[in-house]
């Protein structure tokens, strides 16, 4: 992998292996961020499919995932929608040792926690993410989703957070409950329903875009969904990293 933005050492322009610790660094969260910072993960193919056959890892790599398993290693907390659970299958974030002392200097817990948003709260509460987390799962739901739905969550061992009235989620509400826990430094990886909702909200602070050297046609989703802005929001181009035809790129809003 090399580095074609910013070029600050030029023998980081040089193709070799990228260690962990230099993955860390590239993407580290900004110093001194003044509240929560969300940033999302997602990649998309050359024609703008999110997806092949409602899944990612077809238009995905390994260096994607190494830089996927970064993020995470960084982040307090990863937002979730509750179809992207379903169709990827979610489990727990584990705790890995290369970000263990990271994570211990930044004063984070050995694992960031997952946070489902759900208004129905039609989730599966038997499966790992609820019953065997290292991290208690949190559930962002409405203040009108099913009572036993609630209830069957807590059992479960989640943590319940209201973050709207009514049956939905409202962003800026999600993301100010979870920085009251300590929880600042945010990360989504979708799915294209929740990433466009905090788009439209204007609380999405950082865009991590992998760009696949693939072509999907069909009619898979963009990484962002629902209704358009009224005004295109302008994110300025941050860092490129570049291997095998794949652009990793992080855009942040102006």
């Amino acid at each position: 992998m090399r580095r074609l933005l910013p070029v600050t050492d030029p023998t980081a322009t040089e193709d070799h292996e990228w260690s962990l610790d230099e993955l860390a660094d590239a993407y580290a969260y900004p110093d001194g961020a003044d509240g929560p910072w969300l940033r999302a993960n997602m990649v998309s193919s050359l024609d703008g499919a999110a997806q092949h056959e409602g899944r990612s890892q077809a238009i995905s790599s390994d260096t994607d995932m190494r830089i996927f398993g970064t993020l995470r290693g960084l982040a307090d907390a990863v937002v979730v929608g509750a179809e992207t659970v379903r169709l990827e299958g979610y489990r727990p974030a584990r705790a890995r040792e290369a970000f263990a002392a990271r994570r211990a200097a930044a004063g984070q817990g050995p694992a960031p926690a997952i946070a489902v948003v759900s208004a129905s709260l039609g989730l599966d509460f038997s499966l790992p993410l609820f019953a065997e987390p290292l991290v208690p799962t949190l559930v962002l739901t409405g203040s009108a989703a099913p009572p036993d739905r609630m209830r069957e969550a807590e059992k479960a061992g989640a943590e319940v957070v209201i973050a709207g009235d009514g049956s939905g989620v409202e962003p800026a509400r999600a993301v100010r409950a979870l920085a009251e826990r300590g929880l600042t430094r945010l990360l989504t990886e979708g799915g294209p329903r929740l990433l466009g909702q905090f788009v439209a909200a204007g609380v999405l602070d950082e865009l991590c875009l992998t760009l696949s050297p693939t072509l999907t046609a069909g009619d898979a989703q963009r990484i962002a969904g629902g209704p358009a802005l009224a005004v295109p929001e302008r994110f300025d181009l941050a860092s490129v990293l570049e291997e095998a035809g794949f652009l990793f790129t992080r855009y942040r809003r102006i």
